[in-house]
């Protein structure tokens, strides 16, 4: 087993240097060429984490995470094994590679299968290039749930109508990896993830069976001192679930639809699956062949930056190793790329975008938007329609773009919120409604690596009453 980390490395909560994992990494490539791989990479992983959940101001789950993984992928020529051990040992890791062997022996050959070509790797600077994601949290159990309590207390101390919680919690997450590949590739970095979150339930008193809402906020950043105060997150938490008292159905009609920025990353997510790699292939995209033709209203640029410092899905290189590149996705609405990983370029007969994993920091702009387009600006766009600020179900069909989710939110005359809706469905296809898009706020929010405002479509169609 490799030695333990140095007393300097302890702060960060790791039992293991990045050199024991450099050298597990070269030790499992050497065992591979000597059992007679024609390619083989490895990949070694570690990540500690601390979770504390509160309801009603008392503990009610304190969990420590501790894990580790080595995994191993093994070519004979075009056929691919892959195995993996969370044990060190050099027993345990000649077994693996073995077995990954063993699996490549008795697998078809693919023609697209096979590491990343050596031009597409991150070597050198580009694997070692430091975008800043590692902040260990050195926060104990005591410590973590004090956050929380505060956290849930500001909601429930802000109107009395808030009468409940299903909680809140904090996590303190912190992970570390090394990979590489018998084509040269060598690379590794730490990165951390923080979050606090609370759930409050709203009702009306006398009315707790009849009217009882729930809603919740969060903070999630690389940095604990980048969070959101836990009373900021809890005020506003409560003020969501207020805000939703005394809601109804409306209608069945035909009106423009306005989601609020932290669930329109949902449509950006959409247009990724359309447009990746798997996707495309298999042929069950909506958006077949859309290279160089307009996928989206004219104004609407989508671009990537997988470099930006403290980025919640930065990457210097993508999980193969391939290097990561800030480009346009989408320019005056016209599809610029896709999203590739080595082996779906090699179906689509194409070179790899270095998106194995996933994409790397979007960010969805109009050229129409202006810095006073805060919600209330937007809503005056929207003018008479529906709001939108929760989706529910999974209702999207990725081969024809039909869309059909249900959704709560507001119900909108003259710019102005009437009163809040809820149990209806919002039903379209995302063809039409990404070329639909009518305006992007400037309310621009992160949810998870895509960032985006809140979007303005002409026209759907919501089934209520």
């Amino acid at each position: 087993m490799p030695p333990k980390t140095s007393p300097s490395s302890v702060s960060t909560g790791f039992a293991y240097a990045r050199a024991d994992f450099q050298q597990l990494v070269d030790d499992a490539l050497k065992f591979a060429a000597q059992i007679g791989a024609t390619d083989a990479g490895a990949e070694v992983s570690e990540g500690v984490g601390l979770s504390v959940s509160v309801r009603k101001g008392e503990i009610e789950n304190v969990e420590r995470n501790r894990d580790k993984s080595i995994s191993v992928s093994v070519y004979i020529g075009q056929r691919r094994g892959n195995a993996s051990t969370s044990d060190f040992s050099r027993t345990a890791l000649e077994q693996t590679v073995r077995a990954a062997h063993d699996i490549a022996r008795f697998t078809a050959d693919d023609p697209a299968a096979g590491l990343p070509d050596a031009a597409d790797l991150a070597l050198g600077e580009a694997a070692t290039r430091d975008l800043d994601l590692f902040h260990p949290w050195a926060i104990d159990a005591a410590g973590a749930a004090e956050i929380a309590q505060r956290c849930e207390r500001a909601a429930l101390t802000l109107d009395p109508r808030i009468t409940n919680s299903e909680g809140a919690g904090v996590s303190a997450q912190q992970s570390h990896f090394f990979a590489g590949n018998s084509r040269g590739f060598r690379g590794g970095y730490a990165s951390s993830r923080h979050s606090l979150s609370v759930a409050p339930i709203a009702s009306l008193p006398g009315r707790r069976g009849d009217d009882m809402q729930r809603d919740a906020w969060y903070s999630s950043m690389r940095s604990a001192d980048q969070l959101a105060s836990p009373e900021a997150v809890g005020r506003y938490a409560a003020e969501r679930a207020l805000s939703r008292l005394k809601s109804r159905k409306v209608k069945t009609c035909e009106v423009p639809v306005l989601f609020e920025s932290t669930i329109a990353a949902g449509l950006l997510g959409a247009y990724v699956q359309a447009t990746s790699g798997g996707a495309l292939y298999r042929k069950s995209s909506f958006l077949l062949d859309s290279l160089g033709k307009r996928v989206l209203a004219k104004h609407i640029d989508i671009h990537e930056d997988p470099h930006q410092l403290r980025g919640k899905a930065s990457a210097p290189f993508d999980d193969e190793g391939v290097v990561t590149r800030a480009r346009d996705i989408v320019k005056g609405g016209v599809a610029q790329g896709y999203f590739l990983s080595s082996y779906s370029a090699r179906k689509l007969g194409m070179r790899t975008t270095g998106h194995a994993g996933g994409s790397q920091n979007l960010m969805l702009s109009s050229r129409l938007t202006q810095p006073g387009d805060d919600l209330a600006a937007m809503l005056r766009k929207l003018d008479r329609g529906l709001f939108v600020i929760e989706l529910m179900g999974q209702g999207v069909n990725p081969v024809t773009g039909d869309y059909s989710r249900g959704a709560a939110g507001f119900w909108v005359e003259r710019g102005r919120i009437v009163h809040p809706v809820n149990e209806i469905t919002i039903a379209g296809n995302l063809k039409q409604m990404f070329k639909g898009i009518v305006a992007v706020g400037a309310d621009a929010y992160t949810t998870g690596g895509k960032t985006i405002g809140s979007v303005l479509v002409d026209s759907m169609k919501i089934a209520g009453s």
